[in-house]
């Protein structure tokens, strides 16, 4: 088999160490072929940098690195006339806290560059300048040129939290791509890449012939690798997976699908995130690869300053077409960021508008990881979890109400503000996906929807949540779920077979900040209608 590149998003080292490469090259060259100025934005950790090395690597005609690409005749074309490629990386820009740091970073990183090529550039005091300098020397000494852009609003990004700041950051980025469209003429190829698309008056008002391929069906699949890809590509580590893990391959395959799979940018293509199936196949352990690799700072830090809801309010959201352009950093709302950022992902369209919803088991157990560490400040959330899962699976209610009540006593009294039943219910599910373990949330039933279903082999359990302003409405509440539960049937969908199926009202009390388990009789599959 050959060697996964972990880590690895430099594609000429990638065919020269003969590391397993999944050829995107038919829709790069669909790409040059159909129009010259382009703008791709995806979440970390797709392969947007891999992407751009190998755009280079085309362009410039090494041919040695595309025998049995779709794109091979091309780029030995290419090898007679090639183009001089300048790729630009922001995430290699040294640290700054102003918008005159950043200046002072690209003038520095551009000198680098203008090395690197062999020419020579003027000092000058601002970046635009010299960017525009650069430009013109590569144009006069090569001819054509091609520009590629990684991590364009990594600058605007780290600074997100501080509204001014990221304003002057992108304002100074802003005057640094507009001297491209002076420079037209000289680029035969732009391509630039990010996270984010802050577009309204923002960095590309003056580049204005920028194609946007974020949501094209078209180049849906331009990153990450779509199912018919992961099974073909990997078909060894699949089978050699399933062996060590005493599974079938379909067993792997279905696994992979749960776990990993369900990106969409087009509502209608699923692809996997390749750094979690990469990681996946070297370790055969299902992990969140992607959130331990470094949960974005951007997105922590203004979720922290911003109102949120819980993360089930985020499920079946629908928004408009457009929701993630012509937004201010100000304005935008949180959908925006956590659809940029990877967390949601556009799972239907109805009626004009997309709809919204977290695209694997990874992302929603990273989600409420994130939740519950960095703005819930819940500490031992892993092993608070895992001691709920236990007191459900032996259905001892008096530790799941100690474990549950001691996640609730870590949390500020101001994060209590405008709760309800479902603030305190998602925070369950999210303690106990925090932990890595799955809870369904709104089970849809021919009576109503039940508020909790949890599965086990032997064990079915279903928890309704009730909410009560004071400890005098608790027995009220309490008797309400009871009622509920009775007459909606909500546990009888899950008859047939020898599972038991146990129930239980939770109350939610605001004026203690606790909740209370009221359990109802425990009955089997097999004897309903009590």
């Amino acid at each position: 088999m050959q060697e996964l590149p972990v880590g690895v998003q430099d594609f000429p080292m990638i065919r020269k160490d003969n590391l397993l490469y999944v050829d995107k090259t038919d829709e790069l060259l669909a790409l040059i072929k159909q129009g010259r100025r382009y703008f791709l934005a995806r979440p970390r950790r797709f392969g947007k940098s891999l992407t751009l090395s190998t755009l280079e690597a085309m362009f410039r005609g090494r041919s040695e690195l595309f025998a049995g690409l779709a794109a091979e005749s091309w780029v030995k074309a290419r090898r007679a006339e090639p183009y001089s490629v300048l790729k630009l990386d922001l995430s290699a820009l040294a640290a700054y806290q102003s918008a005159a740091e950043l200046n002072t970073s690209l003038v520095d990183y551009l000198q680098k560059q203008a090395r690197f090529h062999g020419v020579t550039v003027a000092k000058q005091a601002q970046a635009c300048a010299v960017l525009s300098d650069l430009l013109t020397a590569l144009s006069a000494k090569y001819g054509e040129l091609v520009l590629l852009v990684d991590e364009y609003d990594k600058p605007i990004l780290d600074n997100v939290q501080n509204v001014q700041q990221a304003e002057a950051m992108r304002s100074q980025l802003r005057s640094f791509y507009s001297i491209l469209k002076s420079h037209d003429a000289h680029l035969r190829f732009l391509f630039l890449t990010g996270i984010s698309k802050f577009t309204k008056v923002g960095v590309f008002s003056a580049l204005n012939n920028l194609v946007d391929i974020s949501l094209m069906h078209k180049f849906s699949q331009i990153v990450g690798y779509t199912q018919s890809e992961l099974e073909n590509n990997f078909s060894e580590y699949i089978k050699t997976t399933a062996n060590h893990l005493k599974l079938t391959a379909s067993e792997v395959i279905n696994l992979l699908k749960e776990y990993y799979d369900g990106f969409s940018f087009d509502g209608k293509t699923k692809i996997y995130n390749p750094f979690s199936i990469l990681n996946y196949f070297i370790s055969e352990e299902t992990k969140n690869f992607w959130y331990d690799s470094g949960s974005p700072t951007f997105i922590v830090n203004w979720l922290k300053d911003h109102k949120i809801d819980s993360p089930e309010k985020y499920r079946g959201r629908r928004v408009p077409f457009d929701f993630t352009d012509s937004h201010e950093i100000e304005m935008a709302e949180p959908e925006n960021f956590l659809f940029q950022s990877g967390y949601l992902t556009i799972k239907n369209i109805e009626n004009g508008q997309y709809i919204l919803d977290y695209p694997n088991k990874e992302v929603l157990i990273s989600l409420s990881r994130m939740y519950l560490q960095q703005l819930y400040h819940v500490e031992h959330y892993a092993t608070l979890g895992t001691a709920l899962w236990q007191a459900l699976a032996s259905k001892d209610f008096a530790a799941l109400i100690n474990e549950f009540n001691q996640a609730l006593a870590q949390i500020p009294y101001e994060d209590f503000s405008s709760r309800d039943e479902f603030w305190y219910r998602s925070l369950l599910l999210m303690l106990l996906r925090g932990a890595g373990l799955q809870g369904e949330a709104e089970v849809h039933t021919s009576l109503g929807r039940s508020d909790i279903v949890i599965q086990f082999d032997r064990l079915v359990i279903v928890l309704e949540f009730k909410f009560a302003k004071d400890s005098a409405n608790v027995a009220q509440k309490s008797r309400q779920g009871r009622e509920q539960l009775a007459s909606k049937r909500y546990a009888e969908r899950y008859r047939g077979g020898n599972r038991q199926i146990s129930q239980a009202v939770v109350v939610a009390c605001d004026e203690i900040r606790k909740a209370i388990f009221c359990p109802v009789d425990t009955e089997t599959s097999n004897s309903f209608g009590r």
